[in-house]
């Protein structure tokens, strides 16, 4: 057995996990502690107590050595991996002020800073004055300094929950390039933070000071503090290295380290991906994230509360499976995959486009979800499917965006996530894109992405495309089948691809008449 293990920390929406690798990206040991759901005193709202998140990760890390054979003094070194967009901030001391803003929150605000002329006459010019309103809008940033200014004054740092984390562990004020997105002052393009003169520091209240020090991925930052230690049974001393987001570590932990492969996270939020050394930006104005590598890009569309829907679902229509489950100990969404295979390919024309919150620009800020073509032949298990169907559809879409953008054909497609664990989804995904499509060796690939960092970081590998080499492997391929692939080709080129603009002018009049979407 090796003597060379890795701990990575992957804190979720629903959960922290804990999970120790070895060089070759089997998982040794894992604990997970659930998350208890963010709370909301408004509609649209989503927050979290900071110190929660903080002791999920300690308990973790001290459940781990209780249930591993492997002491905590092998653990050669500790990287985090967080979820995206969720900020914390904390005043002089380092406490926090507020519960965090989760990513997931809706809130906007109109009260914001005022933009030069000279750059609005630009964003004019490049007809993006809209999508640089809603920026200012939804910044987390803006709306604490509008509704709650006695909690900015008293703000001397303001964190993405990876730099809150990693402040936790090693003591100090850095974080990873590969973990900043957000609505930040951060330089997309430049991966660091942005020139002094960039219109992002005068869209938000945020100065330089509040911000962390930026390393790239693999970079090994500090130490775990005597402190740290104490709570998470970790050695003190134990070398703390940058990872990058979740979804750019479930990139890399996926094995996407060329651009020509396409990366699906059937997460929370779903997502296509590719990794690039090429700054692409898919959606006009709308930037590539860091990846997970040092230098290059994570080029994506995303589908907001994508894979939150098969919870969705389950909540609003799967109680048989539910009670079933209870009955044979068994999770819900196992029972799910006989839905699927109760539908022939497409439902029976009922389509459905996943909108069910609204994006940035494609789709735009008034966009709802729909379900169309239903039929007295149509049950929950029709439903079920389109759920799924609809999100292929909608990520093939974003497939199609991406290749057209970077010129690079997608010729294979690998998938992380939750809903990667279905075998229903994964072959409806190899027939809507009609591509090879494979499950990974290990469904945790974002905390295995965080792993790779830090063994490049510790020279375990002697650089990145050694460690994915090593530590990623394919799992179980699936083919597409060409006549389901023939049907699914027909539906979405003549009506999944039709819906969006016939349906747009709609979902205008409903947010004109009923404020929701909110404006802002």
């Amino acid at each position: 057995m090796s003597s060379d293990y890795l701990l990575a920390i992957d804190n979720g929406t629903q959960s922290v996990r804990a999970i120790l690798f070895d060089l070759r990206g089997h998982i040794v040991a894992k604990s997970q502690v659930p998350l208890d759901a963010y709370f909301s005193s408004q509609p649209g709202w989503a927050e979290h107590g900071v110190e929660e998140y903080w002791q999920a990760l300690c308990t973790a890390c001290r459940r781990l050595w209780s249930q591993s054979n492997v002491p905590a003094t092998a653990v050669r070194g500790v990287a985090v991996t967080t979820q995206r967009g969720t900020v914390v901030n904390l005043d002089s001391s380092g406490k926090p002020l507020r519960p965090a803003i989760v990513w997931l929150d809706q809130r906007r605000t109109t009260r914001v800073p005022a933009i030069s002329p000279l750059w609005r006459a630009a964003f004019k010019l490049a007809r993006v004055n809209g999508t640089v309103d809603f920026f200012l809008g939804e910044a987390e940033a803006n709306w604490i300094k509008a509704h709650e200014p006695e909690i900015w004054d008293r703000t001397s740092r303001f964190l993405l929950l990876s730099g809150y984390l990693n402040y936790r562990l090693g003591g100090e004020f850095i974080d990873s390039i590969g973990s900043q997105v957000g609505y930040i002052p951060f330089d997309y393009k430049g991966l660091r933070w942005a020139s002094s003169w960039d219109w992002k520091w005068q869209a938000l209240p945020i100065v330089r000071s509040m911000l962390p020090e930026l390393v790239p991925p693999g970079t090994v930052m500090g130490k775990v503090t005597t402190a740290a230690a104490e709570e998470t049974g970790l050695p003190a001393g134990t070398p703390l290295i940058a990872a990058a987001a979740d979804k750019a570590c479930e990139v890399i932990g996926a094995g996407c380290l060329e651009p020509h492969i396409g990366c699906l996270s059937y997460g929370t939020t779903a997502t296509i991906n590719t990794t690039s050394r090429k700054y692409v930006e898919v959606t006009p104005f709308i930037p590539p994230y860091p990846a997970a590598v040092p230098g290059a890009y994570s080029t994506e569309v995303q589908i907001f509360r994508g894979y939150w829907m098969v919870n969705w679902f389950k909540e609003q229509f799967g109680l048989h499976e539910k009670m079933r489950a209870a009955d044979e100990g068994v999770a819900p969404e196992e029972l799910f995959d006989e839905l699927v295979d109760a539908v022939p390919p497409g439902a029976m024309g009922l389509m459905l486009q996943p909108y069910w919150t609204p994006g940035i620009k494609q789709p735009g800020p008034e966009a709802k979800g729909a379900v169309i073509g239903f039929g007295d032949v149509h049950n929950r298990a029709h439903l079920y499917r389109a759920i799924l169907e609809g999100l292929a559809y909608a990520l093939r879409e974003g497939k199609e965006r991406i290749e057209k953008r970077s010129s690079v054909p997608i010729t294979s497609l690998r998938v992380s996530g939750g809903g990667s664990q279905s075998d229903a989804a994964m072959q409806l995904t190899a027939d809507i894109f009609g591509l090879p499509t494979a499950r990974p060796h290990v469904y945790e690939t974002s905390g295995l992405g965080a792993a790779i960092n830090a063994a490049v970081g510790l020279g375990l590998h002697r650089d990145f495309g050694t460690a994915i080499n090593e530590m990623t492997r394919i799992g179980k391929v699936f083919e597409p089948k060409p006549q389901n692939r023939e049907t699914y080709d027909a539906l979405y080129s003549r009506v999944y691809r039709k819906m969006y603009p016939r349906l747009a002018p709609l979902y205008r009049e409903i947010q004109e008449i009923t404020g929701y979407p909110e404006r802002g």
